[in-house]
């Protein structure tokens, strides 16, 4: 018996007390940029979303920071370089543009599979 958390506390949101997925604070000092803040995720997803935004030459910036290690969420900052395209739509075809990525990973990973 130990005082350390469950493991499942670091991936399963507790709907119970209202956690959610992700969050959005536009920046108060900064034109076209904001703050996402997505729960119980890791180093994996915050530098693939921050990659996969720095190749749309939209986006300004975009930095990810984990503010503890032993607190299970990413702090995501992304900036647009116009005030024609909002950070919200940027992450959101990033997010698009990843799973359409990795749906193409896995079928050519089968294919290479039957084929072997």
């Amino acid at each position: 018996m130990t005082n350390a958390p469950e493991r499942s506390a670091c991936f399963l949101l507790d709907e119970d007390a209202g956690e959610v997925k992700i969050t959005y604070t536009p920046d108060t000092k900064v034109a076209n940029a904001g703050m996402f803040i997505i729960n119980k995720e890791d180093h994996t997803l915050g530098n693939l979303l921050r990659m996969q935004l720095l190749r749309n030459p939209e986006v300004r910036f975009s930095g990810y920071r984990i503010p503890h290690p032993l607190i299970h969420l990413v702090e995501l900052k992304v900036q647009t370089s116009s005030g024609n395209v909002s950070p919200v739509e940027v992450v959101s075809a990033a997010i698009e543009d990843l799973s359409n990525e990795s749906d193409h990973l896995e079928t050519a990973a089968r294919d290479a599979l039957d084929k072997w």
